[in-house]
């Protein structure tokens, strides 16, 4: 994995967003969309909001996904194999780069049909913890008609990003601003941050 790992961090030295397209083996990604499915199913997705656990806003003019946290007290093997996941990159990541990840929080992510979530920063005004934010895919079979990009606004062009099955994407939470396009059908990710004290 640590080529992988290498790949993710490289292209975010280069471009200020990491992208590795096969973070996720097909194996473990299908797992997590089969979870994710079957809590939809269950009526266990929640409506996102924007702003802190302190206040919370739903508007779904600014964002239309619905979300579910993972946790190991579940004690689903497979969100417990993507914990695992994290937790060796989350090593890499403070050797060779130091820098100082102590935590992370993550939530399966669905926008259905005709969703969105218009440009924002992943980072509280009044919290900092959040340093870097990561975006799994578990879309297999994902064209480009089917919408649902990532659009990062960097400085200069725009850069747009398919949610393909097994990539991640990784970029610095105060730093660049972002927002997912509409998407023509159910578009499944797990999606969080990773954290400093």
């Amino acid at each position: 994995m640590e080529q992988t790992f290498s790949d993710l961090i490289d292209t975010y030295l280069d471009t200020q967003v990491g992208i590795s397209e096969d973070f996720l083996s097909l194996a473990l990604s299908g797992h997590l969309k089969d979870n994710l499915i079957a809590l939809f199913k269950d009526k266990l997705m929640l409506a996102a909001g924007t702003g802190n656990d302190t206040l919370v806003a739903h508007n779904k003019l600014v964002r239309g996904d619905s979300i579910y946290w993972l946790d190991r007290k579940h004690n689903d093997p497979h969100e417990n194999a993507f914990f695992d996941l994290m937790d060796s990159f989350i090593e890499y990541l403070n050797r060779t780069c130091y820098t100082g990840i102590t935590g992370y929080e993550f939530h399966y992510t669905l926008y259905e049909k005709g969703a969105f979530y218009k440009k924002h920063l992943d980072q509280f005004q009044n919290n900092g913890s959040r340093a870097y934010s990561m975006i799994m895919y578990l879309n297999a079979g994902w064209v480009l008609a089917d919408g649902g990009e990532l659009c990062i606004h960097h400085t200069g062009p725009e850069q747009r990003i398919s949610p393909t099955n097994g990539k991640s994407v990784f970029f610095k939470s105060i730093e660049m601003e972002h927002e997912v396009m509409v998407t023509t059908k159910s578009r499944m990710s797990i999606t969080g941050w990773l954290k400093v004290n």
